[in-house]
C-alpha cells in the first residue's frame, strides 16, 4: 500500500517531535503493509514549513530508515493551508507535490467555515496543471451539516477529496452516516464510476475498489493519471 498523508518528519509540526517518533511511525506503517509513505508536514501560519526544510528532513530520514533496516520508501510532500497558495511561488508549490508528484497538491481543508475562494484557488491550480487533493473535508462543520456542498468540486472535474489515513474511528460530532455521505454521495459515486473523483474516506461505507482507501493507494502507484477511485 501507499500512504499519501503522514506527519512523520520530526520537529516541524504537531506530528513526530523527535527522530525516535519518526522511526516508531515508520515501523508501524511497515507492519500495516505500507511500502511507500508520503511525508506531508503542515505548511501554514503556525507551522511554516519551507520546501528546503521538508526536502532536507526527507533526505535525512531516508538515510536513517536505511541504516535502521526499515523497508519504507519515503516520499516528499506537504499539507498546505489554503492561504499559502497565494504566498508560495509556483516552484515552491511544485516542490511540495504529493508523493513527489508536482501535478498533485494536498490542501488542508479548514476545520471551521466554508472557504469562499476555494473554487478560485482550485481553478488557478488547475491552470498550472496541478490537481488539488483536499485533505479530510469531513472534519469541517459546514461539510458535516451539508456534505453536498462538495459535489460541485467533484462534478466539474476540478478537484479530489481525500481523508488521510488517520484511522477508521468516527471523530466526535461526525456520524458514520455523515461520513458515508461525504464518501458515497450519488454525484460522487457517478463521478467515481467515470474515473473523475477520488474518495479516500476510511470510515464505514467506503470500501477500497483496487485504489485509494483510507488515504492509501493499494494499486501500487502514487497519485497520477489513471489512478483508481474509491
Amino acid at each position: 500500500m501507499i500512504d499519501l498523508h503522514s506527519h512523520i518528519l520530526p520537529g516541524v509540526d504537531d506530528g513526530a517531535q523527535a527522530l525516535a517518533d519518526s522511526l516508531e511511525i515508520a515501523r508501524a506503517a511497515v507492519e500495516d503493509g505500507i511500502e511507500v509513505l508520503a511525508a506531508t508536514p503542515h505548511v501554514r501560519d503556525d507551522y511554516p514549513t519551507e520546501a528546503d526544510r521538508m526536502e532536507e528532513l526527507v533526505g535525512e530520514l531516508r538515510r536513517t530508515l536505511r541504516a535502521a533496516g526499515i523497508p519504507l520508501d519515503l516520499r516528499k510532500g506537504g499539507e498546505l493551508a489554503l492561504n499559502q497558495l497565494s504566498r508560495l511561488s509556483h516552484d515552491e508549490l511544485r516542490r511540495f507535490g504529493l508523493a513527489g508528484n508536482p501535478e498533485y497538491l494536498l490542501l488542508e481543508f479548514p476545520y471551521y467555515g466554508w472557504p469562499l475562494a476555494l473554487a478560485d484557488w482550485v481553478f488557478q491550480l488547475r491552470t498550472l496543471g496541478v490537481t488539488p487533493v483536499i485533505a479530510h473535508p469531513e472534519r469541517n462543520s459546514e461539510v458535516q451539516a451539508l456534505p453536498e456542498r462538495l459535489r460541485p468540486l467533484v462534478d466539474v472535474r476540478r478537484t479530489r477529496a481525500a481523508d488521510p489515513a488517520a484511522g477508521a474511528v468516527p471523530r466526535p460530532g461526525v456520524g458514520a452516516d455523515q461520513r458515508g455521505r461525504v464518501c458515497r454521495g450519488d454525484s460522487v459515486e457517478r463521478a467515481a464510476a467515470q474515473g473523475r473523483a477520488l474518495c479516500a474516506e476510511p470510515a464505514d461505507g467506503c470500501e477500497p475498489q483496487g485504489a485509494w482507501a483510507g488515504g492509501c493507494v493499494s494499486n501500487g502507484r502514487p497519485p497520477g493519471p489513471g489512478a483508481g477511485t474509491c
